[in-house]
């Protein structure tokens, strides 16, 4: 009677131990799971490279891209975005729209006119020195954003040629959340 016991012991661990696998399996396939659907279309980690969003993001920030907000709204004036440089594969860049679909944009001695009105903003670091292809009058068209650095003075642009200006359906989504360093976490003031 006592092996039976020892036997019936023995077995009810082994089939505890199995439960606790498989139960571990399944949380970890969840996780998994979870996060390939909040990075395929949530959000998705991004870092910062360079100082062209400067005094707003600093070179090393990293960032939650917030994909899922462009496909319920249309983006705003003064949102900052992400999308990818044209000519080099895994590069992205982070810009802030300043001109929406349909408007006219024009940059003269370092002043923006949207619709030949004055923007305010306070998001230029500086006063631009190079209007870049916004020196002449550009008309948007119907998904077209106009697109500068905060660091007007160091940032590759809408301004210049290799950028243009941004489609919407290019537009990977909009920073949202600073999650390094730490003494800077917090959600992103886009304006």
């Amino acid at each position: 009677m006592g092996h039976r016991d020892y036997t019936e012991e023995y077995d009810e661990k082994k089939s505890s131990i199995v439960r606790e696998i498989l139960g571990f399996l399944l949380y970890v396939m969840m996780v998994v799971g979870i996060t390939f659907f909040i990075i395929t279309f949530i959000g998705q980690r991004t870092y910062v490279s360079g100082s062209s969003m400067e005094n707003t993001l600093h070179h090393g920030d990293n960032l939650i891209v917030d994909k899922l907000t462009y496909r319920f709204s249309k983006p705003k004036r003064y949102d900052i975005i992400v999308f990818p440089f044209r000519y080099q594969e895994k590069t992205y860049y982070i810009k802030r729209i300043i001109g929406l679909p349909g408007e006219t944009i024009q940059i003269q001695d370092g002043v923006i006119r949207i619709d030949g009105e004055v923007l305010q903003e306070s998001y230029g670091r500086e006063v631009m020195k190079n209007a870049g292809l916004a020196a002449d009058m550009i008309t948007l068209g119907e998904d077209e954003y106009f697109v500068l650095g905060d660091n007007r003075n160091d940032s590759t642009d809408s301004r210049d040629p290799s950028v243009g200006v941004i489609h919407k359906d290019e537009i990977i989504g909009r920073a949202w959340i600073r999650i390094w360093p730490l003494d800077k976490i917090g959600v992103l003031k886009h304006q």
